[in-house]
């Protein structure tokens, strides 16, 4: 691969940093605007709602439902070929924005939209931990 890089890895820069440390500390960190109020994934420097720039960090309850999802049998791009069956899904968090994330330790016959599920973090690569969703035990 050109320059060492892995296209299964993010791009972690001062943007998302914050985003990455928190999971690295098994924190899901997201954003909120002080101007409105709302909260939003994924990161950036400003509401997408009102455009203000007066925006926070803050840790997420990490609980959820699942939103939507798709069991992948067939995925041909590296390194995903190695990885299927899995399930892909977006989840709608408590506090009301949607993260498109991976179903753990469900079986497909288990999984549905409203299914509630909190936060697990899954080791990737060498401190690099991805949020996962696992249903939830309470």
């Amino acid at each position: 691969m050109a320059s060492g890089l892995r296209f299964d890895l993010p791009t972690i820069d001062d943007e998302t940093r914050p985003f990455w440390d928190g999971c690295s500390q098994g924190m899901l960190r997201i954003k909120r605007c002080l101007a409105c109020r709302k909260v939003f994934h994924y990161p950036r420097p400003f509401c997408p709602t009102c455009w203000s720039d007066d925006v926070e960090w803050f840790t997420a309850s990490g609980r959820g439902t699942v939103y939507t999802y798709s069991i992948v049998h067939v995925n041909d791009l590296p390194p995903w070929a190695e990885r299927v069956p899995y399930i892909a899904a977006i989840v709608e968090l408590e506090e009301g924005p949607r993260i498109m994330t991976n179903v753990i330790e469900c079986a497909f016959d288990d999984v549905r939209c409203g299914l509630p599920v909190e936060v697990s973090f899954k080791e990737h690569a060498d401190e690099l931990f991805i949020p996962v969703f696992k249903p939830a035990t309470s």
